[in-house]
């Protein structure tokens, strides 16, 4: 902080130029004004409020140009820069702790004097709201039941788990997700051994001798492999770079952030869109806690251009799409996109993701409205062939989560709906009005085949089932009572 502070200090102008309208905060922001340090930024709404009365100057969003003149004019101006300072500063002042707690003490006074017969205001529920108070509880059991002192099994029979197959990095991973997501939410340290035991078994998969993350592992902790495939490295990712996120301690985001490290070289020559989109989500994650981190950045944006230049191949008007099927985990390249072009920042990116999102969820509606999933027996192509089973819960996953990006991105409550019905797809709202979480175990069956659930309960499921939860619990802010 106290390094931030010092460049602050030392600038002549400071520069927000974020693409995102909505963003309602800034803290280097408010450091600038409070400091008398001209600022030019984008027109979101945080700096609209801080630069007002002639305190900085907007630009356009997307404008280079206009940014580039604005500065230009302001180096060149000296006298109107330090107009803006003084103005800064003096507005500044009124920012701190003790001109804003004097401000609550006047706004309480009148309240407190205000009459009383006012009519009371009627309220419409907005429909967050609606959708807050009908998510079920978040139950760990299951994952819990699955997992031992080595990680988290991979299959089930039924509710029990089947030891025969033994483990993977790809559901490790997901695990450590779903308890880093737990833990950011709820900060309950019950899910902290959890976190570790997932975090060991990623440390172990590493291979050194290839810099590759190994994937199956099995009941008596032999590796059956000396890489898994392009997309568990991504994943694999993925998970690490939440836990250098929402890591509960130095400890674990120091580990978590060095096993990153060691796994972002392979990256350069995959060819993998899947293994690109995740390795994506993860360098974004990553970058919430190393923003500073340009190797980080610089593979961020050539990941992204990669996906991106793929689309732009493949897709056509009528097929918005990069291959010429749709197979699984479609919506993660969407997520992708949208990530990877709101923080380059890359508006045609951004828009590509958006498009192909939109696309996906209108392919995969039911003429009744509900979330109509692409069987995985024949995959959806361009003819316009598919099979309605066997319909995944990872499908719905991937979907809920590249809504919850969407919105945050666009601050469009349609997202949130939209994810509302993907969830819904495990309450019961599916081609087979059957339901696919399991409230008594707090696991999640297998899918939809053509004669109802496949009604084992194995890791992939489960944790899609429990992303999905913490994902729409954590756009809403809101609290949760948990099943222990």
């Amino acid at each position: 902080m106290d390094t931030l502070i010092q460049y602050i200090t030392a600038a002549d102008i400071y520069i927000t130029p974020y693409i995102n309208e909505q963003q309602i905060v800034s803290g280097t922001l408010a450091y600038s004004t409070g400091m008398g340090t001209p600022a030019v930024s984008t027109p979101y709404w945080y700096a609209k409020e801080m630069l007002a009365d002639g305190r900085g100057r907007l630009v356009p969003f997307n404008d280079d140009h206009a940014m580039a003149e604005a500065v230009n004019h302001l180096l060149d101006h000296e006298e109107e820069r330090m107009e803006i300072r003084e103005k800064c500063y003096r507005f500044g002042r009124s920012m701190i702790w003790k001109e804003v707690g004097r401000s609550y003490f006047k706004l309480i006074g009148k309240v407190l004097t205000h009459t009383k017969d006012q009519a009371i205001p009627q309220f419409s529920e907005r429909p967050d709201a609606r959708i807050v108070s009908e998510l079920p509880d978040i139950n760990l059991k299951h994952m819990r039941i699955m997992t031992d002192d080595t990680g988290m099994l991979q299959h089930a029979k039924y509710s029990i788990p089947d030891r025969s197959h033994g483990y993977c990095a790809d559901d490790n991973a997901r695990a450590l997700i779903v308890a880093c997501m737990h833990y950011s939410l709820l900060k309950d340290k019950g899910v902290v051994p959890l976190i570790q035991t997932y975090l060991s078994f990623m440390n172990d998969s590493f291979n050194p001798g290839n810099a590759r993350f190994r994937n199956f592992m099995s009941y008596d902790r032999r590796w059956l492999e000396e890489m898994g495939s392009e997309d568990s490295h991504g994943r694999s990712l993925w998970g690490l770079g939440t836990a250098v996120k929402c890591a509960p301690s130095d400890s674990i985001r120091k580990m978590a952030a060095g096993l990153f490290s060691e796994g972002l070289p392979a990256l350069e020559n995959f060819t993998s869109p899947r293994a690109w989109a995740f390795a994506i989500v993860g360098l974004q994650a990553y970058m919430e806690a190393f923003g500073g981190d340009t190797t980080a950045r610089r593979l961020r944006a050539v990941l992204g251009e990669k996906l991106f230049d793929l689309f732009k191949q493949r897709a056509s008007h009528d097929w918005p799409w990069c291959e010429d099927q749709v197979t699984y985990a479609n919506a993660k390249l969407s997520h992708a996109l949208i990530l990877a072009g709101q923080w380059i920042p890359h508006t045609e990116m951004f828009e590509m993701g958006i498009n192909s999102l939109n696309w996906l969820l209108a392919r995969q509606k039911a003429p009744e409205g509900h979330l109509s999933i692409i069987g995985n027996t024949d995959w959806h192509n361009r003819e316009g062939d598919s099979s309605t089973f066997d319909q995944q819960p990872i499908e719905a996953m991937c979907l809920i989560e590249a809504c919850a990006e969407a919105f945050r991105a666009t601050g469009e409550r349609k997202w949130i709906e939209e994810g509302y019905r993907c969830l819904s797809w495990f309450l019961g709202r599916n081609d087979l009005n059957v339901q696919i979480y399991d409230f008594e175990t707090g696991g999640c069956c297998d899918g939809i085949q053509p004669t109802g659930v496949n009604a084992n309960q194995g890791a992939e499921s489960t944790l899609s089932w429990l992303i999905s939860l913490l994902t729409m619990y954590k756009i809403l802010e809101q609290e949760v009572l948990v099943k222990k």
